[in-house]
């Protein structure tokens, strides 16, 4: 019988906008993903390209579940990101998983409800290919969502800090004040 191997990642924590986005992914546990010929490892130590791909791959696996849910710069600043980020975590899992309880492995620092049979795993995005998978789902919905808000609100260049707060960043926020996507529990006085 084929197992499947579901695994959480996050990907923006820590930048003064935009949503943190989490993605789940069900992984076969028999799924031979070298034939990818791609490198795997945390998103962030891949290229936008390699993301690319394996976002590609990923989509033409129709074995492969995923699901990516985000919550708002509103939703951090009510609820704190620790919490916003588990919220989108078990908004994603349940996607993936439905109504059933099977069990997750997410990467460290995320957490489900207590009914959920999970294991938070240190580095689980370079450890796990499931955990590794879902960084860069993350991470690629989460870089096209800033993409497209640097349209948007180009004085602060969304397009290239993808909300981090760079020096230009800074700057700009100085200039312009906040805008719409900015978390405003996340900005120094």
């Amino acid at each position: 019988m084929q197992m499947e191997i579901i695994g959480i990642d996050e990907v923006g924590r820590g930048p003064l906008a935009g949503p943190v986005v989490v993605a789940c992914v069900a992984l076969p546990d028999i799924m031979d993903l070298k034939s990818s010929g791609l490198p795997l490892r945390d998103s962030k130590k891949l290229t936008e390209k390699q993301r690319g791909a394996w976002c590609a791959w990923i989509k033409t696996h129709k074995e492969i579940k995923y699901a990516v849910a985000r919550s708002a710069p509103t939703t951090i600043d009510s609820i704190n990101i620790s919490q916003a980020a588990n919220r989108a975590a078990y908004r994603a899992y349940k996607k993936v998983t439905g109504n059933s309880s099977a069990p997750a492995l997410l990467d460290a620092g995320l957490r489900l409800p207590k009914v959920v049979p999970q294991k938070a795993i240190i580095k689980g995005d370079e450890k796990i290919p499931a955990i590794a998978l879902a960084s860069i789902l993350a991470k690629v919905a989460r870089d096209g969502f800033m993409e497209r808000m640097h349209k948007r609100y180009p004085a602060y260049n969304f397009k290239e800090n993808k909300g981090y707060g760079t020096k230009e960043h800074y700057k700009a926020l100085k200039r312009h004040g906040a805008c719409l996507i900015h978390r405003l529990t996340f900005l120094k006085t």
